[in-house]
């Protein structure tokens, strides 16, 4: 990786510098559009006690739930768990600390952390256990949730193609939350299914410019059906 060429050789170039209980932002919406060789790699090389922040933490045996099997994730922050097993026993246990957030909530929080903004109010939560010791604000009589952005040491996100530079292009539903955590963090790292040189991206159509990428590699992907739901003749 020399100058404007962010892309690197292995995933030990591509994880480099990140260690044990740091934040890391992890894209993926289910099993779509998930770093799937990042996250092996922090599986295999055993990095624990991580703040991790993601929509879900994937199912039992893939995605982020290799992660869970060796206890790496200390904290984690997310929407929707109701795919795995062993996080709900980590959850119940007490093992694993579990800051469920409204999706929603939880997207703007990535978005406004990458913006540079600090906290912001929301509805959102008003009045239920996610309001909990925070502070409340009414705004033309409404009440609203101070809720403190989100900013990561790392941030792992998949994409579709990505040139050299850095500027990635993110295919259909595999986009989810992977643009706004691409902007997120100190250090970003997306593992693409492409890398094309510059200038063959389209300008227009390019949804994370390159100055927010820090390293870019090139992965192969299982993309598992997370349900696989098939019509009956």
């Amino acid at each position: 990786m020399a100058g404007f060429n962010k892309c690197v050789d292995n995933y030990a170039q591509a994880l480099s510098g990140l260690t044990n209980n740091m934040t890391v932002m992890v894209g993926g919406f289910g099993l779509c559009g998930i770093p799937e060789g990042l996250i092996k790699t922090v599986y295999e090389n055993g990095i624990m006690g991580l703040r991790c922040i993601s929509n879900n933490a994937g199912v039992d045996g893939f995605g982020l739930g290799l992660w869970l099997e060796k206890r790496q994730i200390k904290t984690m922050i997310g929407s929707y768990v109701g795919e795995n097993a062993l996080f709900e026993q980590l959850s119940i246990s007490g093992e694993m600390e579990v800051i469920l957030t409204p999706q929603g909530t939880l997207a703007e929080k990535i978005r406004a952390g990458g913006a540079g903004i600090p906290a912001f109010y929301t509805a959102t939560g008003y009045g239920t256990p996610v309001a909990e010791g925070k502070e409340i604000k009414a705004f033309n009589g409404k009440p609203y949730v101070l809720e403190e952005s989100f900013f990561a040491d790392f941030a792992l996100v998949k994409a579709w193609k990505a040139d050299t530079m850095g500027n990635l292009i993110y295919r259909k539903t595999a986009m989810n939350f992977n643009p706004m955590m691409a902007t997120a963090a100190k250090i970003t790292v997306a593992e693409v299914e492409e890398i094309v040189a510059p200038g063959e991206l389209d300008p227009e159509n390019i949804h994370t410019p390159g100055i927010y990428v820090n390293r870019v590699i090139k992965g192969s992907f299982e993309k598992r059906i997370e349900q696989r739901t098939i019509k009956t003749s």
